[in-house]
C-alpha cells in the first residue's frame, strides 16, 4: 500500500493497493518496482509503500485481474 507520494502526486495515490515486484538493481538502491494497470512499471523509494497481508480470497480475486 502506498503511504508517500513525495514528489509524484500524479503518479502515486496514497492509501492505493499498487502490485511490487522486487528484483535486484531495485533492491540495491533501496526501491521496489510498482506496475501500474497499463503494464507499465516504475522505480520508487521502498519507504514509499508498506507491505499488507490480504485474506486469501482477496488474493485470489485480484490474481484473477491481473
Amino acid at each position: 500500500m502506498c503511504v508517500r507520494n513525495d514528489d509524484y502526486p500524479a503518479s502515486l495515490e496514497v492509501r492505493k493497493l499498487y502490485p511490487l515486484f522486487e528484483d535486484a538493481f531495485a533492491a540495491e538502491h533501496g526501491m521496489v518496482r510498482v506496475v501500474y494497470e497499463s503494464g507499465e512499471d516504475y522505480l520508487y523509494p521502498r519507504e514509499f509503500f508498506v507491505a499488507i497481508d490480504l485474506p486469501v480470497e482477496i488474493e485470489k480475486a485480484l490474481a484473477r485481474t491481473i
